[in-house]
C-alpha cells in the first residue's frame, strides 16, 4: 500500500525517504502529509544503526508547498487547530535536524514555500541541475508568511539583512544563485549523481549540525542591537509601509517576526511564526489573495476562457502594423518569447525606430544583469522592419496597432489582407472600438478579433481578447493560445464601446473629475485614491494619459453612439466631457503636451509635480470638504459597479475574467482580489446598501444593478 512515502534503508544504515504523495500531482503540506511526516520521522528516529537520511521526491519537482485549498478554508474560530498543526510540523522538522546523524535533501524539482522550509531542516541540500527549478518562500505573495520554519532558519543562515528580501518580498531564486547564497551545497547532472553526492554528504559529516545548533552561534551581521543593523531597521518599516500602503499585512507581519525571532532562542522564534501564521490565514485580504492570484490565475492560464478546442496553436511569424508605442512594445513581448515579427510602419524610420524600443530594453535588461549580449542579439534579429505590407504575406498572425481610429484601422485591414494568405488570424489592438464594427474590413470576420494590450507592453501582464460577432471559437482559442505563448495572462470579453478594462477605468477617472468640480482638493484626490490601493491617482493618471486621448475617445464615441454602433450609458461620463473640453482649451492636454492637471519639472529620476494654479480658475467649483472614507468609496464603488453592469450586459463572461482584469489591466487595488472579490469580501448585502447609501446622496450611478440584488437574493458570494 502506497503511503505517500517510499521507505529504504540501505546496508550502511543510510535511510532513504521518497516522497510521492497519492492522488496529486505534487507534494503538498496538507493533512495527509502531516500524517505521513509523523510516520516516516517516528521510523526515523526509532532507527538503530542510523547513518543518516536523504529526503527526495518521486514526482517532478521536490516540494510544491501549502496545500492552499486547505489553507483558504481556515475559517475564525479555527485558529487554535491551526496553530496546534504548525507547531506539529515543526516538531517533527526539528526532530529531523536534531537527530544527531546528517539528513540531506536531494532536491530534483523546484522547492517553493513548504518544500524550501522542508529542505532548511536539513543540514545540507543536494539538487539537480535544471534550469527551470526554483528556489524560495513566496507566501507572501498570498499575504502569508513561511510559518513551517523558513524565517527562523532563513535569518539564523543569513542574517536579517541579507534574507530581508526573500522573505518580505517572496523573491525566488535559480540554482545558481542559490548555489552563491548557499541555500544549495552542491549541484548534479543526473539523479544518480545527486543521490550519490546525498550519501557522500552523510559519510563525510557523521556529526553534522545546523548553524544554528551549534555552540555560540552568532546571526550573520548581527542582531537588532548591532548599529549596521539598527541603521536597516529604522528605515525598513517605512519602507515597506511606503509599498503597502498599510494595505497588506503579510510584509510587516515578516519583518516583525523576523527582528522579534532574531532576538529569542530558535523554539521561541519557532512559535512567533506560528502565531504570525494563524492571524494571517483567517485574514480576508490573505482569502483574497489566494482566491484571485492562486486558482483564478491558475485555472486562467489552463484555458477555463477558452473554447473547447481540442488544437493548440502556435505561432512561428507575426505581422505587426504600426511601430509607435503599442505596436513596438508587442513586437518586443513576440520576440522575446521565440517568434519572428515583421514590424511595418508607414516608413522604414518609424519601423527602426520601433525597433530601437527592443534594443533600449535589452540593453537595460543587460545592465540589470537579466540578459546577455548574446541574447539580445538573438531577439533584436527575429525583428524584421519594413515599410512594404508585401513582406508580411508568409505571416500567420497579423496584430494592427495604429492611431485609435476607424477609418484607419478599416485602411490598412483591406491593405494588409491583400497579401495575406487564407487562413491568417487579424487581430486589432484597440481599447475602445468595436471589434464587430471593424471586422466588417475583413474579409474573413470570423478570423478577426481584438487584443488589446496595455501600455507599456513590456511590464503590464495583461491582455483583454476580444470577440465580435462573428468572432469563432478557433479564432479565439488561437489568440488566448499566442497570448500565453508571449507568456501574458489572457482574459476574454464580449464586444461594446470601451470592452470591460476600458469603460471601468474611465469611471475611476470621470468621478475623480466629479470630485474636483465639487470643490475637493485635487490632491487628497490623487493621495486618497493610492491610501486606498489605486497604483495612481485619477487626476495624474489621466495626465498620463493625456486629455488629449480622452478628448479623442469622447468625441469617438458620440460618433458611434449616433450612428447606432454603441450605448451612450456604457460611455457615461459627465464630468469628464465637461472638464476635458476645459482643459483642451487652455492648452493643458496632458503631461506629454507641456502639463495638465499638473506643472512637471526635472529630467528623468528626478521629475517633480504641482497643481498647475490656473485650475482653481478654470472649474467653477464650491469650496466643499468630504470625509476621506466617503471619497475613497466613491472612488472604488464607481468601478465596482461599473464592473457589474459589464457582467450584466454579458460583456465579461464570468466574474475571474473581471477580477485579474481589473487588478493587471487598470491596477484595481491588489489586496482586494478584484472588482467583484472586493463584494465578497465587503459583504453582499454591506455593499449593496453602502452602494444604495451613495446613490442617494451622490447620483443614480451609484445605483446598485439588478445583477448584484439578485445575487442579493441567492445569499451566494460572486
Amino acid at each position: 500500500m502506497n503511503k505517500g512515502y517510499s521507505y529504504l534503508k540501505d546496508e550502511v544504515g543510510i535511510v532513504t525517504v521518497t516522497l510521492d504523495m497519492v492522488g496529486q500531482p505534487v507534494n503538498l503540506m496538507n493533512d495527509d502529509f502531516d500524517e505521513l511526516l509523523s510516520e516516516f520521522v517516528g521510523r526515523i528516529n526509532a532507527e538503530p544503526d542510523l547513518a543518516g537520511v536523504i529526503i527526495t521526491s518521486a514526482k517532478e519537482i521536490f516540494f510544491a508547498g501549502g496545500d492552499l485549498k486547505s489553507l483558504l478554508a481556515v475559517e475564525k474560530g479555527m485558529e487554535e487547530a491551526f496553530f496546534t498543526r504548525l507547531e506539529l510540523i515543526k516538531a517533527n522538522f526539528r526532530t529531523l535536524e536534531t537527530l544527531g546523524k546528517p539528513v540531506v535533501a536531494a532536491i530534483n524539482g523546484a522547492a517553493l514555500g513548504g518544500g524550501m522550509e522542508l529542505a532548511l531542516c536539513c543540514h545540507a541540500r543536494i539538487a539537480m541541475t535544471n534550469p527551470k527549478t526554483k528556489l524560495g518562500c513566496p507566501e507572501v505573495t498570498l499575504g502569508l508568511l513561511p510559518g513551517a520554519g523558513g524565517i527562523t532558519r532563513l535569518v539564523r543562515m543569513m542574517g536579517l539583512e541579507r534574507a530581508l528580501p526573500y522573505l518580505i518580498e517572496g523573491k525566488s531564486i535559480g540554482l545558481e544563485q542559490a548555489v552563491k547564497e548557499g541555500w544549495i551545497n552542491d549541484l548534479a547532472d543526473t539523479h544518480e549523481e545527486m543521490m550519490a553526492k546525498a550519501r557522500d554528504f552523510i559519510v563525510d559529516h557523521p556529526e553534522i549540525q545546523n548553524p544554528w545548533d551549534q555552540k555560540n552561534h552568532k546571526i550573520p551581521g548581527g542582531t537588532p542591537t548591532h548599529p549596521k543593523i539598527a541603521q536597516m531597521l529604522m528605515v525598513a518599516p517605512a519602507m515597506t509601509r511606503k509599498k503597502t500602503r498599510g494595505l497588506m499585512p503579510a510584509p510587516e507581519k515578516i519583518l516583525a517576526v523576523m527582528v522579534e525571532g532574531s532576538q529569542v532562542d530558535f523554539e521561541a522564534a519557532c512559535r512567533l511564526e506560528s502565531r504570525a501564521l494563524t492571524e494571517l490565514v483567517t485574514h480576508p485580504v490573505t482569502k483574497n489573495l489566494i482566491s484571485t492570484f492562486f486558482f483564478g490565475l491558475n485555472d486562467l492560464k489552463a484555458g477555463a476562457s477558452r473554447p473547447a478546442i481540442d488544437k493548440k496553436s502556435r505561432f512561428r511569424k507575426v505581422g505587426i502594423l504600426g511601430a509607435g508605442m503599442m505596436g513596438a512594445g508587442i513586437a518586443y513581448a513576440a520576440a522575446k518569447a521565440g517568434i519572428d515579427v515583421v514590424l511595418k510602419d508607414i516608413s522604414l524610420a518609424g519601423a527602426e525606430k520601433g525597433k530601437a524600443y527592443s534594443e533600449m530594453l535589452l540593453t537595460k535588461a543587460i545592465k540589470r544583469g537579466r540578459v546577455t549580449d548574446e541574447k539580445k542579439q538573438l531577439i533584436l534579429s527575429r525583428i524584421e522592419v519594413t515599410e512594404n505590407v508585401d513582406d508580411l504575406s508568409d505571416c500567420d498572425l497579423v496584430i494592427e496597432a495604429v492611431f485609435e481610429d476607424e477609418k484607419l484601422k478599416s485602411t490598412v485591414t483591406r491593405e494588409t489582407e491583400a497579401v495575406l494568405k487564407e487562413g491568417v488570424i487579424f487581430a486589432s489592438n484597440t481599447s475602445t472600438l468595436p471589434i464587430s464594427m471593424l471586422a466588417e474590413a475583413a474579409r474573413d470576420p470570423s478570423r478577426f478579433i481584438g487584443l488589446h494590450f496595455f501600455s507599456p507592453v513590456d511590464k503590464m501582464p495583461l491582455v483583454e481578447i476580444i470577440t465580435g460577432d462573428q468572432t469563432s471559437d478557433e479564432t479565439l482559442a488561437a489568440a488566448f493560445d499566442f497570448v500565453l505563448q508571449i507568456k501574458k495572462t489572457p482574459i476574454v470579453v464580449n464586444d461594446s464601446l470601451g470592452f470591460f478594462t476600458s469603460r471601468v477605468f474611465g469611471t475611476y477617472m470621470d468621478e475623480g473629475l466629479q470630485l474636483l468640480e465639487e470643490g475637493i482638493d485635487p490632491i487628497i484626490i490623487d493621495n486618497l485614491a493610492k491610501q486606498a490601493g489605486m497604483p495612481v491617482g485619477p487626476l495624474t493618471v489621466m495626465d498620463e494619459v493625456s486629455q488629449k486621448l480622452v478628448h479623442s475617445i469622447n468625441q469617438t464615441n458620440d460618433r458611434l453612439i449616433a450612428g447606432g454602433l454603441g450605448d451612450e450609458a456604457a460611455t457615461h461620463r459627465p464630468a469628464s466631457r465637461k472638464i476635458v473640453p476645459l482643459m483642451m482649451a487652455a492648452g493643458r492636454a496632458g503631461r506629454a503636451y507641456g502639463g495638465g492637471f499638473y506643472d512637471y519639472s526635472g529630467g528623468a529620476g528626478q521629475a517633480r509635480k504641482a497643481i498647475w494654479p490656473g485650475l482653481k480658475d478654470l472649474v467653477d467649483r464650491r469650496s466643499s470638504e468630504l470625509p476621506y472614507l466617503e471619497i475613497q468609496d466613491r472612488l472604488i464603488f464607481r468601478q465596482v459597479i461599473e464592473s457589474l453592469k459589464c457582467l450584466e450586459e454579458k460583456v465579461l463572461n464570468n466574474v475571474m475574467d473581471g477580477n485579474i482584469g481589473s487588478i493587471f489591466g487598470i491596477g484595481f487595488p491588489q489586496h482586494t482580489g478584484g472588482v467583484f472579490q472586493y463584494i465578497n469580501s465587503y459583504g453582499l448585502t454591506e455593499f449593496c446598501e453602502r452602494a444604495q447609501e451613495l446613490s442617494r446622496r451622490f447620483g443614480p450611478r451609484f445605483e446598485p444593478p439588478k445583477i448584484l440584488l439578485d445575487q442579493l437574493s441567492t445569499k451566494d458570494n460572486f
